[in-house]
């Protein structure tokens, strides 16, 4: 929501009152002014039922009072220009209709899309809303350029049975319809709080010392992020105290060539045009003094005489004594059981039965290598047999 009345639940009378009200749709998707006769007895927060052109509509009333006065100067609307008015409080059957038709606008958003893709229509379409009495319904879609959609139209009104409206908005427009999660791990700001949509360029990243990276500096919509104008006009300030042309610095030791900016700490880095392995941080301060001296013809020695010292601090991990503070718990530890017969020796003895022929000096065979030999030579006999 773009305004919020943070005094309308402590039952303070607005001095400035009027009967005008500012109604929203389908949890502040899109919002209208209305008058609300006195008789009606309707606050903030009330759901009520509002004429149309096409019947009546049901919303929430989000602003009542002096802010109503504001919002309607701040979207540049006259109170001449408001005159649908409010019909009465949502009964039950109201609310049940409106929650028919937000149930309807899915399948119907599934079905638009199908039939402007059938019809190969250059257009995508982002989000469908139902009037409260399903009379209505009002498709919002984005193209690069204008679309003839009388044909479109007349299929939607066959398929959804409704009278259709169709309304273009920009790609911002459909991210705050759509929502989701920005790459800060919020919710998007153009879906929850933000109104107005200014005009962002990447001079506004350049200012910031922000690298140009499209991938990086683009949100969900496409186009750089709003974001970048938040912090702008501290940016602004804080380079004021810059010198405008301090690009090059005349020195006898050569010529200093600017590298980058640290605006919150006050240092500009130069480096040498000679030797560009030297980087030197210099405060804004001694920058104007050198270009004050460079101005009346006059170069100094170096640029090491005006750098900033700054001073790093080794961090020392040292160990501290635990002896008698800290107990570890003893391990127990198992014994291995010793294994019957030593290895040791002339080996084991070949159980009776063995093989007769073997030498002194070979192993025994066990009963296992016994089996897998036999096995062999039964799969042999089995393959030399012909089938029947």
């Amino acid at each position: 929501m773009s305004t919020f009345d943070w005094l309308s639940h402590l039952g303070v009378d607005d001095a400035y009152t009027t009967d005008i009200v500012e109604v929203s749709f389908k949890d502040g998707a899109s919002k209208d002014f209305y008058h609300a006769p006195p008789e009606l007895q309707v606050y903030t927060g009330d759901y009520v039922a509002v004429e149309t052109k096409n019947g009546y509509n049901v919303g929430s009333i989000s602003l009542s009072g002096e802010l109503v006065l504001l919002q309607l100067k701040k979207k540049g609307v006259k109170e001449a220009k408001v005159t649908e008015s409010v019909l009465r409080k949502a009964n039950d059957r109201d609310l049940e209709r409106m929650h028919e038709a937000r149930k309807l606008e899915f399948p119907a958003l599934i079905k638009a899309r199908a039939i402007a893709r059938t019809n190969h229509s250059p257009m995508k379409v982002t989000d469908v809303e139902y009037q409260g009495d399903c009379r209505k319904a009002t498709i919002y879609y984005t193209a690069d350029s204008r679309v003839d959609f009388r044909e479109l139209v007349r299929q939607f009104s066959h398929q959804l049975r409704v009278k259709i409206e169709m309304r273009q908005i920009g790609p911002r427009q459909e991210s705050g319809r759509i929502g989701g999660i920005g790459s800060c791990g919020r919710e998007l700001c153009c879906s929850t709080w933000l109104s107005d949509f200014h005009s962002v360029n990447t001079a506004a990243a350049r200012y910031q010392n922000i690298a140009i990276n499209q991938s990086k500096l683009s949100g969900q919509c496409g186009r750089l992020k709003c974001c970048l104008n938040y912090e702008l006009d501290t940016y602004m300030e804080a380079l004021e105290a810059f010198p405008k042309k301090a690009d090059k610095l005349r020195t006898d030791a050569g010529l200093g060539i600017l590298i980058k900016t640290d605006i919150f700490k006050g240092l500009m880095y130069y480096t040498y045009k000679e030797n560009r392995g030297v980087l030197l941080p210099i405060p804004v301060e001694k920058v104007h003094e050198i270009l004050a001296l460079n101005k009346a013809g006059k170069q100094p020695a170096d640029l090491q005489g005006f750098q900033e010292v700054i001073e790093t601090k080794e961090e020392v991990f040292e160990y501290e004594d635990v002896t008698g503070a800290v107990e570890l718990p003893t391990e127990k530890r198992r014994r291995k059981k010793k294994k019957s017969g030593s290895r040791s020796g002339s080996g084991r003895k070949p159980k009776s039965g063995g093989n007769a022929d073997s030498s002194p000096g070979e192993k025994p065979k066990n009963k296992s290598n016994k089996r897998r030999s036999k096995n062999s030579r039964n799969r042999r006999r089995d393959s030399k047999k012909k089938p029947e």
